[in-house]
């Protein structure tokens, strides 16, 4: 057993953590690859699911008249806000399964985000074809902070 700010870490406790801590990291390299493709990759996966999401709206509400670029714009940001709530949420989780807790937690856990979230755009800067810009950084950062309230508002 290890003992670590109070918390008796027991083999399961441990294993626990490592899982979380395992789980971000992986996360964290889902985004890292979702980075990675160059624009034309990149835009044609946001087009193509932007296509599907047209049809069924048009089928729903034919009346209905929404641009492409648009939608595609509030799609891509969407999935900006949503990757990084995700990620707020396994980082915070990480945090309490590692035994640290309350604001310290919560601090740490935006932080780690944030900090990801400026070193992936710093990566975009490097994919041809894309660059960084400080408006997803803000918005990966709405979303951390979204998901660390969700994870803390269920937990406690």
């Amino acid at each position: 057993m290890l003992r670590l700010d109070s918390y008796m870490i027991t083999n399961k406790n441990r294993l626990k953590i490592i899982v979380s801590w395992v789980i971000v990291l992986a996360w964290m390299l889902i985004i890292f690859s979702l980075s990675s493709q160059v624009a034309d990759q990149s835009d044609e996966l946001s087009t193509g699911i932007t296509k599907a999401i047209l049809n069924m709206i048009q089928k729903l509400v034919p009346f209905l008249e929404i641009g492409s670029g648009q939608l595609n714009h509030i799609l891509r940001k969407g999935a900006h806000f949503t990757a990084y709530l995700i990620l707020g949420i396994l980082v915070v989780n990480a945090f309490s399964k590692s035994g640290t807790s309350g604001r310290k937690s919560l601090f740490l856990s935006l932080l780690v985000c944030i900090v990801y979230a400026m070193s992936d755009e710093l990566h975009q800067a490097f994919v041809p074809g894309r660059g960084p810009a400080l408006m997803d950084v803000i918005i990966d950062s709405a979303g951390s902070f979204a998901g660390i309230f969700i994870y803390n508002k269920i937990k406690y």
